[in-house]
């Protein structure tokens, strides 16, 4: 299997959403351009922030979309699209609801459990079969009150242990570089929890 080529974190853009839960996808995704020195630009062609890195010779795009949340998958489509990205070449970094802060986890395809980011991108690359990081955020407890949940601030321990999350995915991205899906998955999901 070849590795990755794009790396979408999901998120909302301004200031108003930069440390709430939602925006998990973003935090990983700006720690990887921050290791990997690969500048994040606005690309409007792309509808959000992209850049380009070389690791171990290999190039790979980070994206941030900047549609909102619910036209994420504009954003994803234009420039996979744009590059040639096959949906299996795509790993897309979200906030996951039904994981407890600290824990990340590795999926490849599936519905979209009720995320919206995740619910565009499907419809705008017309398959699920793309890649996902799902990052642990906990669940409020009532369906209702998820909308509010996902968009105020982690308290200060989950913070911590999504951060520590995010190190421990980051951990393993030189197999998912190579494609080594099994893996990162097995390193990850073993971790100590």
């Amino acid at each position: 299997m070849s590795g990755m080529r794009l790396i979408v974190g999901l998120g909302n853009p301004g200031p108003d959403y930069e440390k709430t839960r939602h925006n998990a996808g973003f935090w990983l995704v700006d720690e990887l351009a921050w290791t990997w020195k690969a500048s994040l630009r606005p690309e409007t062609k792309f509808s959000g922030e992209a850049g380009r890195a070389s690791v171990n010779g290999q190039d790979i795009w980070l994206l941030k979309p900047m549609t909102y949340m619910n036209l994420s998958g504009q954003a994803v489509a234009a420039l996979a699209r744009f590059y040639k990205i096959a949906s299996e070449e795509i790993l897309v970094v979200h906030d996951e609801l039904d994981l407890p802060p600290g824990v990340a986890r590795f999926k490849q395809g599936g519905g979209h459990g009720g995320h919206n980011g995740l619910k565009d991108i499907i419809a705008r690359l017309g398959t699920p079969n793309f890649w996902r990081l799902r990052l642990g955020i906990g669940h409020p407890g009532d369906r209702n009150e998820v909308v509010n949940f996902v968009l105020k601030k982690p308290r200060a321990e989950e913070m911590q242990a999504i951060e520590d999350a995010i190190r421990a995915a980051q951990s393993v991205f030189p197999a998912v570089l190579a494609g080594d899906m099994a893996g990162a998955m097995k390193t990850l999901h073993t971790a100590a929890k």
